[in-house]
């Protein structure tokens, strides 16, 4: 019981900041393998898969269906949530990495994963006044 109404007064963030942490996996990975023949950078539609786990209405457990699956355990996505990203520029060996579009995104996630952490903190910070009568 305590633990529904924990999730319920934090949100959406702490599901921001998982999603986030995977995001920026699958983004170092594309620059990672920008010099590997025939890699195609993949991304996920952040909102659409926030939205999804936020509107399941019981906690998601992570399953593990495919040794491909990123991280295994802990994995709040599925292979269908993994895209390709449209290649702008792909090269002549097929690599569709455009390295200063990763770069940008991977700063974007990590800038989005501090506000998300910072209103978690302020939500934390809200509940433990409520609880000790802010003190």
């Amino acid at each position: 019981m305590i633990g529904s109404s924990l999730d319920k007064a934090l949100g959406i963030h702490d599901d921001a900041l998982k999603l986030r942490e995977q995001r920026a996996s699958i983004l170092a990975g594309n620059i990672a393998n920008a010099e590997t023949p025939n890699y195609k950078a993949r991304d996920i539609d952040f909102q659409s898969v926030l939205q999804r786990m936020s509107s399941n209405s019981e906690q998601l457990q992570p399953t593990a269906t495919s040794g491909m699956h990123l991280g295994g355990a802990g994995e709040f996505m599925s292979d269908r949530d993994l895209l390709f990203r449209r290649a702008v520029n792909p090269s002549l060996d097929g690599n569709t990495v455009d390295t200063q579009m990763e770069y940008l995104e991977f700063a974007r996630n990590t800038a989005q994963y501090q506000a998300s952490l910072k209103l978690l903190g302020d939500k934390f910070k809200g509940i433990r006044s409520a609880i000790t009568g802010g003190q």
